[in-house]
């Protein structure tokens, strides 16, 4: 069910982009963004409406519902709540020698136990500030 209204979701978008794009806009130009339609209504003149704005209205529509759909189905599924963190595999104490040179550091575990981490040490090549470029002559 959730394969065949994605599909359907898709299309809408696709056939939405398409109908957007399609219609000519309506007084583009500077006056227009102010106001300045030459009519008096607030908005400017409003004409009848095209096949086109009927059809914009619908797939904006079917979008709306088809994505309030997709996002019901996909917190009931149950796969919500899953970080990274929790699928990594959980690291046990003595499992690997800290390497030379690394800090051991205590971090909090989900379980509220304390856990130690050996962070590895920078090594001496890497701390080394960049080189300079040559400064430029001055200029008299």
């Amino acid at each position: 069910m959730i394969i065949l209204l994605t599909i359907v979701h898709v299309i809408v978008c696709f056939f939405l982009v398409v109908v957007v794009l399609l219609q000519s806009g309506k007084a583009a130009d500077l006056a227009g963004a102010f106001g300045g339609m030459g009519s008096q209504t607030a908005f400017g003149p409003r004409g009848a409406a095209t096949v086109l704005s009927k059809a914009t209205t619908i797939a904006a529509g079917l979008f709306m519902l088809t994505s309030l759909t997709l996002s019901v189905m996909a917190t009931r599924s149950g796969r919500t709540g899953s970080t990274v963190l929790e699928r990594t595999a959980p690291v046990t104490k003595g499992s690997a020698p800290a390497p030379a040179g690394s800090t051991p550091i205590q971090i909090q575990t989900e379980g509220g136990k304390p856990q130690t981490v050996n962070i590895p040490a920078v090594p001496a090549e890497s701390a080394k500030p960049a080189a300079q470029p040559p400064a430029a002559p001055a200029k008299k």
